[in-house]
């Protein structure tokens, strides 16, 4: 008795698009950085 098989998919579906969401997250990750760098610099200066 055969079984039916699916065809392998042309990218992996664990895998998000790769190059748009690294270039998406790159500037988040600055822009959290910055954030938290300015929130640092803030409770500082508050203090003194």
């Amino acid at each position: 008795m055969t079984t039916h098989r699916a065809q392998e998919p042309l990218a992996r579906p664990g895998r998000p698009v790769g190059r748009s969401v690294t270039f998406a997250l790159v500037p988040a990750v600055l822009a959290g950085l910055g954030w938290l760098g300015g929130m640092i610099y803030t409770l500082a200066e508050w203090s003194m």
